[in-house]
């Protein structure tokens, strides 16, 4: 049932991005970029950043909605009855006060032996935070508050739409850098045919390889968000540290360490992109460090030591 649910989002979502962007495209009035004089480079711009900018906004802004379908987070009632879920609900609005959040964010807890946290939603004053019912178990009061700490900062720095502006930008760039890479490879090898000194160069050709450029600059995109990510994984445990405490900080990473470097339950392609970037821990390490949305456990307890 929740493998049903999970496609039936993902069509959904995808759905949507195709149907108002396809919308935007013609309002905006943008023609097919190849013509018969090439390409109308203005036009490919326009089309990129459509595309690369709106699948991403459209996602952030259904955010909180995908985060409560696919990983089954129940918001919790601020007037909630259970002493336990009443003190995560006050825990996390002291900490948005002094954070200076505009609105309290939507608190929400999710079935999941994992311990880890997240927030996502599109803006500081639509913020949802969640906890799994593992870090409940398996944390203590003081960890607890370091954690919900690194994730009020996540808000309270914008991180949600800062990531998801990064993302459409590289996506943008590599649409543009494929097409126009492709075409002029494939022009070149219609030139040479032309002088039957070759094969090729149609337009089967030009789609594969615009799909092999893609994937190409899609990887060395992956890692400048990445790169990003990780510093700003380090900005929201700096102020997680100013709003629980240095020492609460310390103690809930170490608390992590102590339980695992994660590893989730769910494979990260089932869950939300905006959820996985902002959980307070996720995979790192290996060969494939440069594609880590975190820094490694050991690195941010150290730079918490050396804070002043």
């Amino acid at each position: 049932m929740q493998i049903a649910k999970r496609i039936a989002l993902f069509i959904l979502v995808n759905l949507l991005v195709m149907i108002s962007i396809s919308i935007v495209l013609n309002v905006l009035g943008v023609r097919p970029y190849l013509n018969a004089y090439g390409i109308d480079y203005q036009s490919l711009m326009v089309f990129c950043l459509v595309w690369g900018m709106g699948g991403a906004f459209i996602s952030l802004s259904l955010s909180r909605v995908m985060a409560k379908w696919m990983m089954g987070v129940k918001v919790i009632d601020p007037q909630t009855r259970d002493p336990r879920l009443a003190d995560l609900v006050q825990t996390i609005q002291n900490l948005a006060r002094s954070a200076g959040l505009p609105k309290m964010p939507q608190v929400g807890i999710y079935d999941s032996p994992e311990v880890n946290a997240f927030a996502t939603g599109p803006t500081r004053s639509r913020a949802l935070v969640a906890v799994s019912t593992g870090l409940l178990d398996r944390m203590g009061q003081s960890e607890l508050e370091g954690v919900l700490g690194h994730e009020i900062t996540h808000v309270a720095n914008g991180d949600m739409v800062t990531m998801t502006l990064i993302q459409g930008i590289i996506n943008a760039f590599v649409m543009f850098l494929a097409r126009v890479l492709a075409f002029a490879i494939s022009q070149a090898m219609r030139d040479r045919d032309s002088e039957g000194r070759s094969s090729g160069g149609g337009f089967m050709m030009q789609y594969l390889l615009t799909m092999v450029l893609e994937m190409f600059f899609a990887v060395l995109g992956a890692i400048v968000v990445a790169r990003f990510s990780r510093w700003r994984e380090f900005r929201a445990d700096a102020g997680g540290a100013r709003l629980a405490g240095r020492d609460k900080m310390i103690s809930a990473l170490q608390a992590l360490q102590r339980v695992y470097e994660p590893t989730p339950q769910d494979s990260p392609g089932q869950q939300p992109a905006a959820v996985q970037s902002l959980k307070i821990s996720g995979k790192q390490g290996g060969r494939l460090s440069l594609f880590a949305s975190h820094p490694s456990l050991d690195e941010r307890i150290a730079r918490l030591e050396a804070m002043v």
